[in-house]
């Protein structure tokens, strides 16, 4: 793992990737400027974009949803111990999500509460899109199994499972993993 390149607000990260070509982004969603949030969306609509890992001093709910639905796979807190830092690096490197773990808790306490009937229903109907294997596929994908542990579950070859991932993000119009993972939460389907 190399540091290849350090900005001080989402403008200047925008010019940094553009430089240097990074795999992962560890990103401060509170800069000056334009914010980690807005600078996520941007690089996220980019052709083979970074994965982004967004760090905060904060772990209220809007700020979680709104990087996941920005696009990012990665969500820490500021005070996560260096080493773990790291692992969460090399995960989304390896094509992984990764939430620290006070967020993920928050995060699943928030999407099972006011609003999850109408979340329930769009999520069902935007899962209806899917064929029968994509759709073990998602369910899989929501109960944080890796591409390997996909394909052994199912039968199904790696590529085949990258595949079904592919097809799945752009039948949904989403932007990554984490993002069919709580799509899937979301419509509570069974597993």
């Amino acid at each position: 793992m190399a540091v290849v390149g350090e900005a001080s607000d989402g403008a200047e990260v925008l010019a940094a990737v553009d430089a240097h070509a990074p795999h992962v982004v560890l990103m401060d969603i509170r800069m000056p400027g334009m914010d980690g949030l807005a600078a996520t969306e941007l690089l996220r609509r980019r052709a083979a974009p970074p994965e982004v890992i967004l760090l905060t001093a904060f772990h209220a709910d809007e700020y979680v949803l709104r990087a996941l639905q920005a696009g990012a796979v990665g969500f820490l807190l500021k005070d996560t111990a260096p080493e773990d830092i790291l692992h969460a690096v090399q995960r989304v490197a390896a094509g992984d999500p990764f939430l620290s773990p006070a967020v993920l808790r928050q995060l699943l306490t928030h999407l099972d509460g006011d609003n999850a009937t109408a979340r329930r229903y769009q999520a069902r109907v935007a899962m209806g899109q899917l064929s029968e294997r994509e759709l073990a596929v998602a369910i899989a994908l929501s109960e944080g199994k890796s591409n390997a542990d996909i394909g052994r579950e199912l039968f199904l070859s790696l590529p085949t499972v990258k595949q079904h991932v592919s097809s799945i993000l752009t039948k949904l119009e989403l932007n990554n993993r984490t993002q069919i993972a709580l799509l899937a939460h979301d419509a509570a389907l069974p597993t």
